[in-house]
């Protein structure tokens, strides 16, 4: 098995530099978003331009997961389905069930 590729026997993944870097610095700009609403709700800020924040905060969550998901997808799920272990399917379909709702 490939240094970055998922270890599902143990639930845990060995990532690349890149890939970590990558999501790391979206969800620190995530996070900053965040910040910025608590500090537009701490200025009593106009609800609509606080609503525009907040779209745009979980559009960057929303980003985050679907580039984690494709990750996913090439890393593990393909790996597993290669080894045989079917099951993994299963795993990704609740995943995607969860993220749809």
């Amino acid at each position: 098995m490939e240094e970055n590729q998922c270890c599902c026997c143990h639930k845990t993944k060995e990532r690349s530099e890149e890939e970590y870097r990558g999501l790391m610095n979206r969800l620190k700009r995530i996070e900053g978003q965040i910040r910025g609403l608590e500090g537009m709700l701490e200025k009593n800020a106009y609800c609509v331009d606080i609503l525009t924040q907040a779209a745009a905060a979980n559009a960057a969550l929303n980003a985050f997961c679907r580039e984690l998901l494709a990750n996913h997808m090439r890393t593990c799920v393909a790996e597993d389905i290669r080894a045989g272990r079917d099951e993994t399917i299963d795993e990704f379909l609740g995943i995607l069930q969860k993220m749809m709702k």
